[in-house]
C-alpha cells in the first residue's frame, strides 16, 4: 500500500516535471499569457453552491443516521446472543446468528448504496454541483477568450504552485462573471413572468370606465336587436296584410263564379221552360 502511494506520488512529480519542461520550451518560442483561480474561494462565494452543499449535508446526515441505527441494532443483537447463548439451543443460536448475518449484509448494501462509487452521494453531488461547475467553466472560458489567456490553472490542483502573483488571480473576475450571468438570467426570468403573469386588478376609475364601456356596448347591442326585431315584425305585418288581401280577392272571385253559375243555370232553366210551352 505504501509502495503504491509512493508510485503515485512519483508519477505526479514526473508529470509535473514534464509539464514544466514543455512549458519552458513553449515559452521560449513566444510569450504566454497565463492566469490561475482558486476554485475553493469561488465556490464559497457562489450562493447556489452553498445551498447545494447544505442540501447534500442534510441528505448525508440522514443516511448516516439510518446506518448508525442499523449498526446499533446489530450490536444489540450480538450482545443479546452473547448473554443468552448458554441457555439457547443450537438451532436457536444458528437462527439468531443467521439473523445477524442478514442484518450485516443489509448494512453493507446500504453503505454501498449511499456512499459507494456510484451511490446516492455521487449521484446527488453530481446533480447539485454540476450546474455550478458549468457556471464556473463557462465563466473561465469567456474570460480566457476575452483576455487571450493561454493557460488558466486551478490553485488547489495537483500541480504545486510554489509562488503565485496575485495579479494573475482571476477568481474575483470569475465570480463577477457568474454574478452578471445570474443577474441576466434573473431579469430574463422576471420578464417571462411578467409576460405570463395575470393582469393586475384594475383601479376603481378603470373599473368604472370598463363598466361604462360595457354599458354602452350593451346599449348598442340592444338597439341593434330592437331594430332587427322591428324589421322582423314589419315583415310579418306586411306578409299578414298580403295574405288577407289575397283571401279577400279569392272570396270575391268565388262569389263572382257563384253568381255567374247561378245566372247561367237560371238562363238555361228559362230556355227549357220556353221549349216546354
Amino acid at each position: 500500500m505504501v509502495f503504491s502511494k509512493y508510485s503515485i506520488e512519483m508519477k505526479k512529480i514526473i508529470l509535473i516535471v514534464v509539464f514544466l519542461f514543455s512549458s519552458i520550451s513553449i515559452w521560449s518560442q513566444r510569450n504566454q499569457i497565463i492566469a490561475y483561480m482558486d476554485m475553493e474561494y469561488i465556490l464559497e462565494n457562489v450562493p447556489e453552491y452553498l445551498k447545494a452543499q447544505n442540501t447534500l449535508d442534510s441528505k448525508v446526515a440522514k443516511w448516516r443516521k439510518k446506518l448508525d441505527e442499523q449498526a446499533r441494532h446489530i450490536e444489540v443483537l450480538k450482545s443479546d446472543l452473547a448473554n443468552e447463548k448458554a441457555i439457547l439451543t443450537k438451532d436457536l443460536i444458528a437462527e439468531k446468528e443467521e439473523e445477524i448475518t442478514v442484518k450485516q449484509i443489509e448494512l453493507r448494501r446500504l453503505e454501498s448504496l449511499y456512499f459507494g462509487p456510484n451511490g446516492n452521494l455521487f449521484t446527488v453531488r453530481k446533480q447539485l454541483v454540476k450546474p455550478i461547475q458549468d457556471q464556473v467553466y463557462n465563466a473561465v472560458q469567456s474570460i480566457a477568450k476575452r483576455k487571450n489567456y493561454d493557460f488558466v490553472f486551478e490553485k488547489s490542483s495537483d500541480l504545486v504552485m510554489l509562488y503565485s502573483n496575485k495579479k494573475y488571480d482571476i477568481s474575483d473576475l470569475v465570480l463577477s462573471t457568474i454574478d452578471r450571468t445570474r443577474l441576466s438570467e434573473q431579469k430574463k426570468e422576471e420578464r417571462n413572468k411578467k409576460r405570463t403573469a395575470p393582469k393586475k386588478e384594475a383601479t376603481k376609475v378603470q373599473q368604472e370606465r370598463i363598466a361604462q364601456k360595457e354599458t354602452q356596448k350593451n346599449k348598442k347591442l340592444e338597439a341593434v336587436a330592437k331594430k332587427i326585431a322591428d324589421q322582423e315584425a314589419k315583415k310579418k305585418q306586411i306578409a299578414e296584410k298580403r295574405k288577407a288581401l289575397m283571401k279577400q280577392r279569392e272570396e270575391k272571385r268565388a262569389l263572382l263564379r257563384k253568381k255567374k253559375e247561378e245566372a247561367t243555370k237560371k238562363k238555361e232553366e228559362e230556355q227549357k221552360a220556353k221549349k216546354d210551352n
